[in-house]
Formats: C-alpha cells, sequence, structure tokens
C-alpha cells in the first residue's frame, strides 16, 4: 500500500500546528517553506484536513490554519483518513469464482480466506494509528529532536504565525 505525499505532508503540519499558542495561526506558504513544499499542492492537504473538522481556517493577513481540537483529541488515523478517506485498503473483487473447476451449482458462503486476512491486517494498521495522537508524536519528537533544533524551530514558526 501507498499512501499519497499528501499523507506525510499532513501529519507533519499538524504536528507543527499542534504546537501553536492559542488564537495563532500558520500560513499555508509559511507550512510550506517550513517542509520544503509546493504551496498550491499543500493547500489541498490542508483542505482535506479542514473539511475533515479538523483544522479550523481564517482569513486575513494573519490567517492560516491552526488545529481545531487539542492535539490529545487528534489521531494519526484522523489526519490519514482526512486525506486519503475511510476505505479500506483491500478490496476483494471474489475472483475465486472465476475457477474453471467449479460446478455450476457451487456458491461460496462468505468472504474467502484472503480477504479476511486483508481486513484484519487492515484494521490492525488502523488500530495502531487510533491508538496514536499528536500529544503522543510530541512527546517522541521532544526526545528525539536536538533541544537547539526543537527551539529554533518553534521560534521560526511563531515568527510566522499571525
Amino acid at each position: 500500500m501507498i499512501l499519497k505525499s499528501q499523507v506525510e505532508w499532513a501529519l507533519h503540519c499538524c504536528a507543527i500546528l499542534s504546537g501553536l499558542p492559542e488564537g495563532r495561526y500558520l500560513s499555508t506558504k509559511a507550512l510550506a517553506e517550513l517542509h520544503g513544499l509546493p504551496k498550491e499542492y499543500l493547500s489541498k492537504a490542508l483542505q482535506s484536513l479542514s473539511q475533515a473538522g479538523l483544522v479550523d481556517t481564517t482569513l486575513g493577513p494573519s490567517g492560516g490554519y491552526r488545529l481545531a481540537k487539542s492535539p490529545g483529541q487528534v489521531t494519526f488515523l484522523d489526519i490519514v483518513e482526512a486525506v486519503e478517506g475511510e476505505t479500506r485498503t483491500f478490496v476483494c473483487n471474489n475472483i475465486r469464482t472465476n475457477n474453471p473447476c467449479l460446478p455450476d451449482d457451487y456458491c461460496y458462503s462468505g468472504p474467502c480466506a484472503v480477504a479476511r486476512i486483508m481486513w484484519e491486517a487492515d484494521e490492525a494498521w488502523r488500530e495502531k494509528l487510533r491508538s496514536v495522537t499528536l500529544s503522543d508524536l510530541e512527546r517522541m519528537l521532544v526526545r528525539e529532536t536536538p533541544a537547539k533544533l526543537w527551539k529554533d524551530t518553534f521560534a521560526w514558526v511563531l515568527g510566522r504565525a499571525g
């Protein structure tokens, strides 16, 4: 399974937005500059997050995006589904019915083992993403990111936040 690049972009943008102080917004331009992304394409990912109710947006010179919920209420799955949709990653086309050895009156009951295994794997993946919030991510980043880089990044962000 390959997710759209916009999933990565949305996750990183939400990580940054989760650190904004109350009432502050960050523009698409600033988010694109921070991550080295094309603004026009990033705006599509941000629109998906907005339509899903994960970010709030405001217009004007100090406008932009901010999280609509607390970081502890936003999961990785919320963000992935905002960009990719909620459909299963595996679609069963029931090709087993094409078997030329099947008797004419044979009827399978229920989904095949392949579909069941794939759906179980999809649910396990979703459960993992459901279990990780932006607050969890922030704790990981604080541990793994050098303190000066962390401080400098947020100084940069706050210098551009409206």
